[in-house]
């Protein structure tokens, strides 16, 4: 498993700055939520981590330089889950998941890979939908499946970009069970762009709270979900209650004068 430093990571698109002189740490094996308001960069800093965008700064996976790695090494440290997908036409959810082998893959599907798509199919529970069209599925069973096709990389670290984003409630807490169970019973870490705080509060280690590209603060949801934070980084009134020992936040109202970037 691996440390991800991140030391002053900055990245535009053309004149707009989205991240700015951002640090954070990522330790092994923990559960890393990205939150904060609409605009923060959350979903700009996962795409840096995997390399889709080029930042510039560093991203050290221990001692090693991120850019310094290929695309193939890259993948087998990272699995990214986007917030949707689009597959070819009548591509079965085994074939979806099948296309997380490819780092491993060398010119043919061996025996190994097929094993591994079912493995994590069951490991999933997604079995009984093998042959069925990805695009019949509900949206729930959607994210499942792209959670197994990045597993099925063998990564050391989930990036998760918004993973409960238009799911109801039941489904939402099933992704996010799926996520926690796959943190501690394989010993990777997760790090997950996301909007709902109380989701945020129950199920990470630690929140890195962003506002307006950077790092506002980092800590364990008990420390980092105060009613003040919330007012300054969201620009709400809120009441923050205790729900499993984790901190729930009941919005009230919106302040009339807000610090937050749109």
């Amino acid at each position: 498993m691996v440390k991800i430093t991140i030391k002053d990571l900055t990245f535009s698109y053309s004149s707009n700055k989205i991240l700015d002189d951002l640090n954070v740490i990522i330790e092994e094996s923990e559960i890393l939520s990205l939150v904060g308001p609409n605009g923060s960069g959350k979903t700009t800093l996962i795409k840096c981590i995997d390399r889709i965008l080029k930042p510039k700064g560093s991203i050290l996976l221990d001692s090693r330089k991120l850019d310094e790695m290929s695309a193939v090494e890259i993948a087998r440290v990272f699995g990214y889950v986007p917030q949707s997908s689009s597959t070819p036409l009548n591509t079965t959810v085994f074939d979806t998941v099948l296309m997380g082998r490819r780092p491993h893959i060398s010119w043919r599907v061996s025996d190994a890979d097929i094993e591994k798509v079912a493995d994590t199919l069951e490991l999933l529970h997604l079995e009984k939908f093998s042959m069925r069209d990805f695009s019949q599925l509900s949206g729930g069973q959607k994210q499942k499946v792209l959670i197994a096709r990045a597993l099925c990389q063998e990564p050391e670290v989930l990036l998760l970009d918004e993973p409960t984003s238009n799911l109801d409630m039941k489904h939402q807490l099933d992704v996010m069970e799926t996520i926690s169970s796959l943190v501690k019973e394989k010993g990777i870490s997760a790090v997950m762009a996301i909007h709902d705080l109380n989701l945020a509060s129950r199920f990470s280690d630690k929140l890195a709270m962003l506002m307006g590209g950077k790092v506002y603060a980092v800590g364990s949801p008990n420390s980092l979900i105060t009613e003040s934070n919330i007012g300054y980084v969201y620009g709400i009134e809120a009441q923050v209650m205790k729900d499993l020992d984790k901190p729930y936040v009941v919005p009230i109202r919106s302040m009339n004068s807000s610090p937050v970037c749109s």
